[in-house]
């Protein structure tokens, strides 16, 4: 537990670190301001996902779609509501001790990432670039399902892939017994991340390019990620 709150200390204080620098080098550019100033903000993204351990040892990647809008008290303060959905891709390493189990090597399955969080963004706007720093917490819930149910048998070694598709272990084996066909867990988590702006036509279209960490203690494993999300806003 200790390990692992270290861990997302050092990532949030790094990606901090980032967003400060970020912010530093576009201070320039900052002070020509442009005439995009409205009172409200939207934006629609396409996020890719980079799992981190111990997510990471059993999902390869994600993709998905992320909305999310809010109020900007100024031009560098504001609240942002967010919405976002990802498909995690499971490798083989993951299916085959559930494969194994059920004598069929068909047996496919997948993961879902749903999250809805509110966010406070402090930004350096100029005419046609920006920079900025997000960070917030919310509501993540994470699904995982395979196509058909598995009953778990006896003296199976607990792996982090048992846990990752919902199945209970005690003192380094996998409960028998268990038949699962889905999981969820739903968990607060945090967020934090910084990204980049440029304007795109008439103000105040902007194309954004964002960089951020997730973590979330669901049941089982827990929630760790990065996504790398490119879209556009107003």
């Amino acid at each position: 537990m200790w390990s692992e709150c270290g861990i997302v200390k050092g990532t949030l204080a790094t990606l901090t670190v980032c967003g400060l620098l970020l912010i530093a080098c576009c201070t320039a550019f900052s002070q020509d301001e442009g005439d995009d100033d409205p009172r409200g903000n939207v934006h629609l993204g396409m996020p890719l996902t980079a799992p981190l351990n111990p997510m990471g040892r059993v999902t390869d990647f994600g993709w998905g779609l992320t909305a999310g809008g809010g109020y900007n008290f100024t031009r560098k303060h504001a609240v942002v509501g967010e919405v976002m959905w990802n498909h995690l891709f499971v490798p083989a390493s993951a299916l085959a001790p559930i494969r194994a189990a059920a004598q069929n090597p068909d047996i496919d399955g997948s993961g879902k990432l749903y999250a809805v969080t509110g966010n406070y963004r402090f930004e350096l706007r100029g005419r046609t670039r920006g920079a900025y720093f997000i960070g917030g917490g919310g509501l993540y819930h994470r699904t995982a399902s395979l196509t058909q149910p598995v009953t778990t048998g006896s003296n199976l070694t607990c792996e982090p892939t048992w846990e990752w598709w919902g199945f209970s272990c005690s003192s380094g084996t996998v409960t028998g017994n268990q038949t699962l066909r889905s999981f969820s867990s739903t968990a607060f988590g945090l967020n934090g991340g910084v990204g980049v702006t440029v304007r795109v036509g008439e103000a105040p279209y902007r194309v954004y390019v964002e960089s951020r960490y997730h973590y979330a203690p669901t049941r089982g494993i827990n929630t760790q990620l990065i996504t790398i999300t490119v879209g556009i806003r107003y």
